[in-house]
């Protein structure tokens, strides 16, 4: 019998709170499924299986909150008999309960009376769907998510008569801010930080990128994000003490690159889930799952495996005209990645002063686990890539 606990999904997370059940007892379960969905102060994010068997037993009521660790269901494995577990007693809803509850909407704003779950609702009130015109597949007809985003694809949707009142954004973002808050705040307190800055000339890797495109349907193109992406993750492959955790037994290096990428949320807020063995992926793979990642996480969709386990982060913020910037860590990570927006400079090239397309990359690094002779080697690897896009 397994038990399937409640993850932890970041370093400042301490407790969630559960508010979808995906899968029922008696449901057969495989490793990847999505079984539950779970609110944090960062939002709705879908937890996954880890092992294949049978749903045996809920042992967490939807609505409640509890510590990381918390077993929330057991998982009968083939010929196993089923097996008895108190269920998990309810947290206190102070101190930790309260901003995890300033996440979700205080009341349903479509659909009030018919019946749905908390990350149905939100994902309607946020897209315009009448919960009145869903079908729901969810115990006792319940409306879950997958509904909602079913009806959403499907589209010609009924809407609400009047638009619901704005709710004051910094209400929402209040749950948020303070998980940022606090795991910046232990950060920069814990971890000392060393930064490094390199001017790298991307201007073969804009120009391939321009020919590349420009006989492919939108859909097909690669952007600059992709391409920095992949010379980051195998850059990061053979600089392992910039790839990995610092933790009570000090520095642990990861086999696999799972690369955070920083996405910005619509309305405010950072998150930075991974994208898995990202120095394994063609460019193309790179750009679908950068795509997807970044809409998923944007419609507040994103799964328990992105969120508890990326390697190290990228962060750029080329799209919003800054030139560079000095990322802050995320712990138990040694490394952030920081891109500026590509620019053009004047640059002497063969004794002549010629424009040249610039990209300002920054490393912030943890000194526990590295210095800064391997710091700048590790910049310089990234430029050399970027200088060479046919070889990613």
């Amino acid at each position: 019998m397994g038990l399937f606990c409640m993850p932890s999904l970041g370093a400042d997370m301490e407790a969630g709170k559960l508010v979808e059940w995906l899968k029922q007892p008696g449901d057969s379960i495989a490793s990847g499924d999505i079984i539950a969905v779970v609110e944090t102060q960062k939002g709705a994010i879908e937890i996954e299986a880890f092992e294949t068997g049978t749903l045996d037993q809920l042992l967490v009521p939807i609505g409640q909150t509890v510590p990381v660790g918390t077993p929330l269901a057991a998982i009968r494995g083939a010929g196993e008999a089923p097996v008895a577990i108190p269920a998990a007693p309810p947290m206190p809803a102070a101190p930790i309960a309260a901003p995890l509850m300033q996440v979700s909407p205080a009341t349903p704003t479509f659909g009030s009376a018919v019946k749905a779950s908390p990350a149905a609702r939100k994902f309607a009130e946020e897209h315009g769907i009448d919960l009145a015109g869903v079908t729901g597949s969810g115990p006792e007809g319940a409306i879950v998510f997958v509904d909602v985003e079913t009806a959403s694809r499907a589209g010609g949707m009924p809407k609400p008569a009047a638009p619901a009142p704005a709710k004051p954004a910094a209400a929402g973002l209040e749950g948020m801010r303070a998980a940022i808050g606090a795991a910046m705040s232990r950060s920069k307190r814990e971890i000392p930080h060393y930064y490094l800055g390199h001017a790298a000339d991307v201007t073969t890797a804009t120009a391939w990128l321009a020919q590349r495109n420009a006989d492919c349907a939108p859909q097909d193109r690669i952007l600059f994000s992709a391409l920095l992406l992949k010379a980051v993750a195998v850059s990061l492959a053979g600089f392992p003490e910039f790839n990995g955790h610092f933790g009570k037994d000090g520095y642990v290096a990861a086999k696999s690159v799972h690369l955070g990428m920083a996405i910005a949320l619509r309305g405010g807020g950072l998150i930075a889930p991974a994208i898995h063995d990202a120095d394994k992926l063609s460019l193309a793979e790179a750009m679908t799952r950068l795509h997807d990642l970044v809409n998923r996480v944007r419609a507040g969709r994103f799964r328990s495996s992105e969120m508890s386990d990326p390697t190290a982060t990228l962060t750029s913020l080329g799209e919003r005209g800054a030139d560079w910037v000095l990322p802050v860590i995320y712990p138990p990570q040694v490394a952030i990645v920081g891109a500026g927006s590509p620019v053009e400079e004047p640059r002497v090239v063969d004794g002549q002063i010629v424009p040249r397309t610039i990209c300002h990359l920054t490393l912030g690094a943890d000194h526990r686990a590295s210095d800064g002779h391997r710091g700048a080697l590790l910049l310089r690897a990234i430029a050399e890539r970027l200088q060479k896009p046919e070889a990613l």
